[in-house]
């Protein structure tokens, strides 16, 4: 594979909610708008695979394909192949914490966006920082939408 390489972890604690609800609320590709603001349309491609279109702070989009790899709601654990300006694996790994539920999230992907690929020398800690904040925007966003 070419391209930049990228590794992402984060972890988001979403207070007051069951494991299930958070489970189910993230593997609902189809509502990802309602709570995510990056997440600007899904179109359903088929059963296992959706197209992202996802728009942070810098002036370009990204168009992914997400195909269910793995998922177990009974273990909370999740793994998507993802296609398009991004390739790689995402996962996501939900369990109690207390009173609430804990989100890992962990993505390892390669850009093939040309833009992204041509840029990276110069520009990956500006990537690392949107993609940061675009994950605090769905932290924040997935909260509310829970409570």
């Amino acid at each position: 594979m070419t391209g930049a390489r990228y590794r992402f972890s984060s972890t988001w604690l979403l207070p007051g909610t069951a494991p299930e609800r958070v489970f189910g609320v993230v593997t609902d590709l189809a509502g990802y708008p309602r709570w995510w603001s990056d997440v600007r349309t899904v179109r359903r491609v088929d059963d296992d695979t959706a197209e992202l279109i996802c728009r942070s702070r810098l002036p370009f989009r990204l168009v992914v394909r997400m195909h269910r790899d793995h998922q177990d709601e009974r273990a909370g654990l999740m793994r998507v192949r993802l296609s398009g300006d991004l390739d790689g694996v995402l996962a996501g790994a939900v369990r109690a914490a207390g009173a609430g539920t804990l989100l890992e999230i962990t993505q390892d992907v390669q850009a093939r966006k040309e833009l992204l690929r041509r840029l990276d020398a110069v520009a990956r800690p500006l990537f690392r920082a949107n993609h940061a904040l675009m994950m605090r925007r769905g932290h924040r966003g997935l909260s509310a939408y829970l409570a």
